[in-house]
């Protein structure tokens, strides 16, 4: 059986979900877990999960031979990767920075001002309709700078337009959650605005 099916087979089968699977030079084994998602209740990893998952992996990686030198077990953190479609429905209306396999192109950027050579965005996560009635995936973000702490920001100040670009699984190198630190807890997802047309 190959390494990652068996690591998946008991990843999942002691109750959690396989979100990356990593190996390093040195031998290092590591292996990402999180809790299955279930609509409604947030619920994160800790130690015990972590300790739980690595004693069942050395006894299965033990019997099947498995070639590594230190294993690791961890949570995927607060810069989570996004990588299925499975994983961009349980993260939408939250902050993502993406990175396209290829720059958006001149076509894309008409009419804004977006280089059209860019290719890493951070933004709200939405689901969105294609012009051709499929269901796709759009970033919206804003070029509006933040005001540093004290500043006064005049009442008369135009905010800067919302911008949204469509894409699909397939376009995209890396995803992953935005690592937004907020010591008071992570704040509700952003509402989608609805029938906003994806910019492609």
């Amino acid at each position: 059986m190959a390494l990652q099916e068996t690591i998946e087979q008991t990843v999942t089968g002691l109750g959690y979900e396989l979100v990356e699977i990593e190996r390093t030079g040195g031998g290092l084994l590591r292996v990402t877990i999180d809790m299955p998602f279930v609509s409604g209740a947030e619920q994160f990893i800790n130690a015990e999960d972590c300790e739980k998952v690595t004693r069942q992996l050395q006894f299965v990686l033990e019997v099947e031979g498995a070639d590594y030198v230190r294993l690791e077990v961890s949570s995927p953190g607060i810069d989570r990767p996004l990588r299925t479609e499975k994983d961009f429905e349980r993260f939408v209306g939250e902050l993502i920075d993406i990175t396209l396999k290829a720059p958006i192109g001149i076509a894309a950027s008409a009419g804004s001002a977006v280089s059209a050579s860019r290719k890493k965005f951070r933004g709200t996560l939405e689901r969105a309709e294609t012009k051709d009635g499929l269901a796709g995936w759009q970033i919206v973000w804003t070029d509006e700078i933040a005001a540093k702490p004290g500043q006064k920001v005049s009442k008369n100040k135009i905010p800067a337009p919302l911008q949204a670009l469509g894409f699909t699984l397939d376009e995209i190198h890396q995803a992953r959650l935005a690592p937004v630190v907020d010591f008071k807890g992570r704040k509700p997802k952003i509402a989608p605005v609805a029938d906003r047309p994806i910019e492609k």
